[in-house]
C-alpha cells in the first residue's frame, strides 16, 4: 500500500507510524484508518516494537467530521464496526509491544486510539479529551473500555460527561498513561524507550501482555495457571537461555526476540 495520510518507517526493529495530516490536526479519515490498519499489521510481522505518533502540533484530533460532509448520511455504527474495530483490534492484538508517543492534543477517537497502545508516553504539552458529548455522542473507539480500567469508573464517568481537557501530567497522576516528558526531551525519550523494547525478549513481552490483560477476568487459580503456562513457554525460548547465561557471565544480554 502507498501511504498518503501516514508515514511508516522501520529502523533497527522499531516500526514508527506517524499520522501525517497536520493541516487538520491528524484527524481520522476513512483513508487514514485503512492505512493505519495496514501499517499496524505490517509492523506486527516485521518489527519488534510499534510506535504511533503524530506530525505537527497534535497527535490526533479524532474523527474527521469533514470526511462525510452530509451529516444525515453518516452511519456511525457501520463506521465503528467496519473501520474502527479492525484497527483497534489490530493494535490491541499486535504481537509486539506498542507505544503511543503523544506529541500534542489527543481528542475524541484520537485520544482512544492513543490509549489502545500498551504504553502511552506523552509530551508534557499534550492533552487528552473525551470530546464526544460536545457533539451529542458517547465515547467510542474503545473509550468506554480503556478508561474505566485505567482510571476507575468515577473519573471515567466525569471525563466522559464533562468532556474536560486532561493534561498529560494529570493523565499520569490518574494512571491513564505511563509517562509525561518535558517537550524538549520527548522525542529522544520515546525513541530510547522504543529501542529498549526492540532489543528485548519479544516472546516474554507477548506473555506479559497476555497475562496482565487476562488478570481482569481470571480468578487467582486461573491466573496462576496462566502464569505457569506462559512462563513454561518463555523458558523454552532462546532469549531465556541467553538471559541466564548473560546474568552468570555478568554481561548485558543480547536478546534476539526468539
Amino acid at each position: 500500500m502507498i501511504y498518503e495520510t501516514i508515514t511508516y518507517a522501520e529502523t533497527n526493529n522499531v516500526g514508527v507510524i506517524t499520522l501525517s495530516r497536520p493541516e487538520v490536526m491528524n484527524a481520522l479519515s476513512s483513508q487514514m484508518r485503512a492505512e493505519l490498519l495496514h501499517a499496524v499489521r505490517q509492523a506486527g510481522k516485521s518489527a519488534r516494537v510499534l510506535v504511533m505518533t503524530g506530525a505537527g502540533r497534535a497527535f490526533c484530533s479524532g474523527q474527521d467530521l469533514g470526511d462525510r460532509p452530509r451529516i444525515a448520511s453518516i452511519d456511525l455504527e457501520r463506521t465503528l464496526r467496519d473501520e474502527y474495530e479492525p484497527l483497534l483490534r489490530a493494535i490491541y492484538d499486535c504481537p509486539v509491544p506498542t507505544i503511543s508517543a503523544v506529541n500534542g492534543a489527543a481528542a475524541g477517537a484520537g485520544a482512544n486510539l492513543a490509549l489502545a497502545a500498551d504504553v502511552v508516553i506523552a509530551s508534557e504539552t499534550a492533552s487528552f479529551i473525551q470530546a464526544f458529548t460536545r457533539i451529542g455522542l458517547i465515547p467510542d473507539a474503545g473509550g468506554t473500555y480503556w478508561l474505566p480500567r485505567q482510571i476507575g469508573a468515577a473519573r471515567a464517568m466525569g471525563a466522559a460527561l464533562f468532556a474536560d481537557k486532561i493534561s498529560a501530567r494529570q493523565a499520569v497522576d490518574w494512571g491513564m498513561i505511563y509517562e509525561a516528558v518535558p517537550e524538549a526531551e520527548f522525542a529522544a525519550h520515546w525513541q530510547a524507550r522504543a529501542s529498549h523494547l526492540a532489543q528485548g525478549p519479544t516472546a516474554a513481552y507477548r506473555g506479559v501482555k497476555t497475562a496482565i490483560r487476562a488478570s481482569f477476568s481470571n480468578d487467582l487459580e486461573q491466573q496462576l495457571a496462566l502464569e505457569a503456562r506462559l512462563q513454561g513457554a518463555c523458558g523454552q525460548t532462546y532469549d531465556f537461555k541467553e538471559g541466564v547465561i548473560a546474568f552468570l557471565e555478568k554481561r548485558p544480554a543480547k536478546f534476539e526476540g526468539r
